[in-house]
């Protein structure tokens, strides 16, 4: 499996943010596993809660488009009820797989302020074509009652924007997981200035491929390493 992580810099064009995803997307290899950062599009853009939904209604036709041949995930801002929510979305064979909406909100950035928290039974493994697949959404990654929720997936995916002054806990704490779980962690950080950076492919061995200067870091990852791990080293995890 080819897994490409996008590590971009959010503007404050948000149009922009759109065109520049879509043209990553369009340079990936065909059936590539991609991951973008948390809310790529339009960053914590407070001031313009309604614009971040609108450039979301404008991204989704044009990820399900994409979807033909590769998968896509993200999150983006979403409104139901005039509550705001940061929501996950996986994209493949022209389908949306899977949406959950951030349940752990950062309260140093006042994320609890404008976002509406999401129900943290959506936080689960699911499957994409026989893989166990779960999500964690940036600040969740510090929390071991969801570790245990997702204890099983065979890829755990990790879209952030993860602050650069806490990055070593960033890297620490994705690493962590990979080894606990046994399983690939897919962390895509935030390229932007006060951002950590960071992202990565962390194998069940704990290898760790990160290059904070590349916007897109991609790697072929061999499945079988899970299962060959996890004969390896039992803890429970099948």
């Amino acid at each position: 499996m080819n897994i490409v992580v996008l590590q971009s810099i959010t503007t404050d064009d948000f149009e922009q943010n759109l065109d520049h995803l879509i043209s990553l997307i369009k340079a990936q290899d065909k059936n590539s596993f991609i991951l973008a950062s948390e809310l790529t599009l339009n960053g914590y853009a407070y001031d313009r809660m309604d614009d971040a939904v609108e450039i979301t209604r404008k991204a989704i036709p044009k990820l399900l488009e994409l979807s033909k041949d590769k998968t896509i995930s993200l999150t983006m801002t979403t409104k139901k009820d005039d509550n705001y929510y940061n929501t996950f979305f996986m994209f493949a064979d022209q389908q949306i797989i899977h949406t959950q909406s951030k349940n752990k909100l950062f309260v140093l950035n006042d994320e609890r302020v404008y976002f509406t928290q999401g129900d943290e039974k959506d936080i689960k493994i699911f499957e994409l074509n026989g893989l166990k697949i779960a999500v964690l959404i940036c600040f969740e990654l510090r929390f071991i009652d969801l570790w245990k929720k997702i204890q099983g997936a065979d890829i755990v995916l990790i879209p952030a924007m993860w602050g650069r002054k806490r990055k070593d806990n960033f890297e620490t704490l994705t690493k962590a997981l990979a080894v606990m779980n046994q399983c690939f962690v897919i962390a895509s950080d935030s390229a932007n200035d006060d951002m950590a950076k960071s992202s990565g492919i962390i194998t069940p061995f704990g290898e760790e491929y990160r290059d904070d200067s590349k916007e897109v870091l991609s790697k072929i990852i061999d499945l079988k390493d899970i299962k060959k791990f996890r004969r390896y080293m039992q803890v429970g995890i099948v």
